[in-house]
């Protein structure tokens, strides 16, 4: 089963892109920042990452930093949703692969997603 990490800090959020992912036959892990995003990377080797931007203790931007710093996750699928620092996202194609901007359509989500995971 395909792993995907949620890293939002607003649990509805991660709440509900968790349900839709797991009923597309996804298993889901969150975390609440960017430095619980790591440690929960570290042990769970999700095949994709969803993440916020404006976090608290590490924000989206640095998190995305420390994952593509990694060895075993520089090529892993990043989809950033933001709502005012989308455009930020936008302007870091070498940090994410997709950005959505907020608020998102949940099917535009898994779609994005499914395709990340057919080109990785």
């Amino acid at each position: 089963m395909t792993t995907i990490l949620v890293v939002d800090d607003e649990y509805l959020i991660a709440d509900i892109l968790g349900y839709a992912l797991e009923d597309e036959g996804f298993m889901v892990v969150k975390a609440s920042n960017g430095q619980k995003g790591l440690e929960v990377l570290e042990r769970e080797r999700p095949s994709l990452v969803i993440t916020d931007f404006m976090m608290p203790v590490m924000d989206g931007l640095e998190f995305a930093k420390a994952v593509r710093a990694l060895p075993v996750a520089s090529q892993l699928p990043i989809i950033l949703i933001s709502g005012a620092q989308a455009h930020i996202g936008m302007q870091r194609s070498d940090l994410f692969d997709a950005v959505l901007e907020k608020p998102f359509n949940i099917d535009l989500v898994i779609a994005k997603a499914r395709e990340l995971l057919a080109l990785s």
